[in-house]
């Protein structure tokens, strides 16, 4: 394990103003997403769509640090032979990689969740860093009811992350890792607050474990938010407050950056919150996003297959990713979205 170069990689990954960008849809995913515009998802589409993003260069040169790619995405070249990886390293981004194999159903616990993946991980991630990636990412996906997560799902998820994030350390490859409590279903903020607790306790505790260095870590987890069918929505003020408190409580100093995940957030909650946080201030760690929709939904809507409507598509994703950016700097506010 190199601890500078690590080190060095996770410094890079949430320098100020700037946030990953997750490209890292799969196949089916993001076939749903051109469903939406009527755009037919084909390997050519799919490039085409993704490396318009890439070539936004006043997003990628000033607030996107890097960006979480799919498998068939790293090792695309876009329409002129370039490879994809080349494009945004030119740009001032480093390439990171998807390597878990998804969420699947737990045996014998109903409604939970466990991410798979482990198994050839280390040749994989040795390919990937042959193939220029710099970081990783791999999610683990926790449902809330009154009575989940279980102890048995936190305890698997948290220590395959750890598992993951060891292998990723072993290869130079800075592991982002990601245990996101879902805000779907009917739970209050103060239950989201709990389980969120938990699940990073866990997640500490078995990084601990498993001898991880933290310096060359970046964490990707959920805000505190209320379930998005619940009564009573928390307040941008709310969730700040208590997303920082859960986390001042059990994220390390030793942790460089916190890459929030947008979770199904419109575009300017997800900004919003970002920002609240970081007016607040005296935080040890920095605090930046990691988004997916909340970065794309407009530039993908603006763009719809279109070859003409591409300068459109890349103003929409410059302004996401500036706005953005400023809420990493705490210097955010909803006059700048009009």
């Amino acid at each position: 394990m190199n601890k500078q170069a690590l080190e060095a990689i996770a410094q890079a990954m949430v320098a100020d103003g700037q946030g990953i960008l997750a490209a890292d849809e799969s196949t089916g995913t993001i076939k749903k997403r051109f469903d939406t515009i009527n755009v037919t998802s084909t390997e050519d589409s799919r490039r085409d769509y993704r490396e318009m993003l890439f070539r936004t260069t006043e997003a990628m040169q000033e607030n996107i640090s890097g960006v979480i790619l799919f498998d068939e995405t790293i090792r695309q070249k876009s329409a002129d032979g370039t490879p994809l990886t080349k494009i945004m390293l030119d740009a001032g981004a480093l390439p990171g990689i998807k390597v878990d194999a998804g969420a699947k159903d737990m045996a014998g616990k109903a409604g939970e969740m466990v991410t798979e993946g482990l198994d050839g991980l280390r040749d994989r991630l040795a390919e990937y860093h042959g193939l220029g990636a710099k970081f990783a990412k791999w999610r683990a996906v926790l449902n809330i009811t009154d009575t989940q997560p279980s102890a048995g799902c936190l305890s698997a998820n948290m220590h395959a992350l750890a598992r993951y994030a060891a292998l990723c350390q072993e290869t130079e490859i800075v592991p982002i890792v990601e245990p996101e409590v879902i805000m779907d279903g009917s739970h209050s903020v103060e239950r989201c607050y709990d389980v969120t607790t938990a699940a990073l306790t866990h997640l500490y505790a078995q990084l601990a474990e498993q001898g991880v260095h933290l310096e060359g870590t970046i964490l990707k987890p959920n805000m505190v938010l209320s379930g998005s069918q619940h009564a009573t929505q928390a307040s941008v003020e709310q969730v700040a407050e208590m997303t920082l408190d859960c986390f001042h409580k059990c994220v390390p100093e030793a942790v460089p950056g916190i890459v929030f995940l947008s979770g199904g957030q419109s575009d300017i909650d997800a900004t919003a919150h970002l920002d609240a946080m970081n007016k607040m201030g005296g935080l040890p760690w920095k605090l930046s996003f990691s988004y997916g929709r909340a970065l794309q939904a407009a530039p993908l809507k603006a763009w719809s297959g279109e070859l003409a409507n591409v300068p459109a598509a890349q103003a929409a994703f410059a302004h996401r990713a500036k706005m953005n950016g400023l809420a990493a700097l705490g210097k955010w506010d909803s006059a700048l979205e009009g």
